[in-house]
């Protein structure tokens, strides 16, 4: 299918792209990598009145680290991520990364475009969500950041208006010793996950965990913080039968509902469990 008709323009720095979403009106949408934009507009299931293409703003395409966090850019590409030297506290964003579709999609898609996104089964969103990241809005009207808690509203809706740009995310250095890790099931390699999972910590000299963070994709409307997971673990050593409560309690805190043709709610608690034991027991280094 054609998409429908509409107007474009290409803005080589953020400052003309601002300036551009603005003049556009609420209509606009922005195109990066399209992996997500191209498909809603070939079904005509999105129908913006102007398309404004900020691939070429090179001031949006870093990867570092500064001021105690790493900035990610809303134009890294997937491939980007998945091929960095990222290790530590930021190895979950790096394995996420390498699961998003197949080769040509990462190649193309872009961080800030799986954000502004916000499918909830997207990985990039579970990792900004268990590790704290803060996003990088900007329009005329100034620069403002959302936490990523607060970010995602609803599948396919964020914080982000219709003038408002995704600069980048800022992930705040954690305490040293930090590692993540992230786990996700799909049926093949490529496909959407039907649960996915970004969980870190610190481990003490004694084997305890502390500053555990659990976040869950694919199993609610947005990415879940498994809180109460979370403060379980927080001071425990992760011994076999605290690994397995951990995996409980994260099941019951997401809300699959009754869940899809894919795969029941019953079925996707049960692989949030399974995951998060299977993350928890790599942060602790055993089997």
């Amino acid at each position: 299918m054609k998409p429908p008709p509409f107007a474009y323009a290409a803005a080589g720095t953020l400052d003309e792209a601002v300036a551009l979403l603005d003049e556009a009106g609420e209509d606009a949408k922005l195109l990066a990598g399209g992996q997500s934009l191209l498909p809603l507009l070939a079904f005509r299931l999105a129908r913006p009145s102007h398309l404004i293409d900020i691939g070429g703003v090179q001031e949006l395409d870093a990867l570092d680290e500064q001021d105690g966090c790493l900035r990610v850019g809303a134009l890294v590409r997937h491939a980007t991520l998945e091929r960095a030297d990222l290790s530590g506290p930021w190895q979950a964003l790096r394995e996420a990364a390498s699961l998003i579709g197949h080769l040509p999609i990462r190649v193309r898609g872009t961080f800030g475009g799986s954000l502004a996104h916000a499918d909830p089964a997207g990985e990039l969103g579970v990792v900004a969500s268990a590790l704290n990241a803060e996003i990088v809005l900007r329009s005329v009207r100034g620069v403002r950041t959302v936490p990523a808690g607060d970010f995602f509203r609803a599948p396919l809706t964020t914080a982000a208006t219709s003038d408002e740009v995704l600069v980048e995310a800022r992930f705040p250095t954690p305490g040293a010793g930090f590692r993540s890790v992230f786990e996700e099931f799909s049926p093949r390699v490529g496909d959407f996950a039907y649960a996915s999972v970004a969980a870190g910590c610190r481990l003490a000299n004694d084997g305890s965990a502390h500053d555990v963070r659990i976040a869950l994709g694919s199993v609610g409307p947005t990415p879940v913080r498994a809180l109460h997971a979370e403060a379980a673990l927080s001071g425990s050593a992760l011994d076999d039968d605290t690994v397995v409560e951990g995996g409980r309690l994260a099941a019951e805190t997401c809300d699959p509902g009754a869940g899809d043709w894919h795969a029941d709610g019953t079925y996707r608690r049960a692989l949030v469990s399974h995951l998060v034991e299977r993350a928890l027991r790599r942060l602790r280094g055993g089997p």
